[in-house]
């Protein structure tokens, strides 16, 4: 793990990939049991036989959730407050595929009040077969160091 950025240390063009972490039949029951979305797509193997994914699949906002993880894990930063997120769930998250998340800097602008900034980040989750399974971008408001 990295130290703690603040504001300062965060240049646009920045980038970091988390390590990877495979999804398990357990993440999925956890996470509905967590979530209360059970649905058959996740839950059902004979049902999702006869979908257009042939097999079952994890739950769009568990890759979701999971990467917010991997880049907390990878990336400490001086995070006061999360601002936002816009986000696109491109390609199907199965069991067993082995996730990692690229990150990068894509903006940064100080605020009227002292001592803080936000930060845009671009994610983009990565399965092993180096596909873009999500991606989106997410807004962090960043203590700076020299107050």
């Amino acid at each position: 793990m990295s130290e703690k950025l603040f504001f300062e240390d965060i240049q646009v063009g920045d980038e970091w990939t988390t390590p990877g972490r495979t999804i398990t039949e357990a993440d999925v029951v956890n996470f509905a049991g967590l979530s209360g979305d059970f649905n058959t797509l996740h839950m059902d193997e004979e049902f999702a036989k006869g979908t257009i994914f042939g097999r079952r699949i994890a739950h769009g906002l568990l890759g979701l959730s999971i990467s917010s993880g991997l880049v907390n894990q990878t990336i400490r930063t001086a995070i006061m407050a999360f601002l936002g997120i816009e986000w696109r769930f491109l390609k199907p998250i199965f069991f067993n595929d082995t996730l990692h998340v690229v990150v990068r800097v894509e903006e940064k602008r100080t605020t009227k009040k002292p001592g803080r900034g936000i930060v845009s980040w671009g994610r983009k989750i990565v399965n092993q077969h180096e596909e873009v399974v999500q991606e989106g971008v997410s807004k962090t408001m960043v203590a700076m160091r020299d107050v």
